[in-house]
């Protein structure tokens, strides 16, 4: 079977995309959080959970409509941004804030993300690939490191 080909997404096409991208993910977080989850839960036919977090810039509350890997007693995230040349913005808000609420469908998990080191996610990735098999595009469309964060129970909720 051949691999589709991995087109780099342009810095001018991103900005086309962006507002729409906005646009879609505040709908479709809304759609879930007020269904549960039973609306809008999925998306290419996987899974999707929506990430409470706080903006790195902003400090307004954020929900964020993102694919998810079930790990151990929280989630994976992968900051691929579909393979994009640059992080997604949610990822600088849990590196400033990494303390979210994850809703998957009915269940709320209360997690502290944290990035994942190298050895962590070389052990991980193939997980993730498995999950959702365009991850391995997306790695192949750009240069960047594409960013894993593991998001664990907290051991306090404030």
């Amino acid at each position: 079977m051949t691999q589709p080909e991995a087109k780099p997404i342009s810095e001018s096409r991103l900005k086309i995309m962006k507002p729409l991208m906005r646009l879609f993910s505040k709908f479709h977080a809304r759609r879930y959080l007020k269904s549960s989850g039973g609306k809008m839960g999925q998306l290419a036919g996987r899974d999707v959970c929506v990430v409470t977090m706080i903006g790195a810039r902003t400090g307004k509350t954020r929900h964020v409509p993102l694919m998810y890997v079930p790990y151990k007693e929280g989630v994976i995230l992968v900051a691929s941004l579909a393979g994009a040349p640059r992080h997604p913005t949610w990822y600088h808000n849990l590196l400033a804030n990494p303390d979210v609420v994850v809703q998957v469908k009915a269940e709320t998990l209360f997690l502290r993300a944290r990035r994942a080191s190298a050895e962590e996610k070389a052990e991980v990735w193939p997980v993730c690939v498995e999950h959702y098999p365009d991850y391995d595009l997306y790695r192949r469309r750009t240069e960047r490191d594409i960013p894993v964060f593991i998001c664990e129970p907290r051991l306090e909720i404030a």
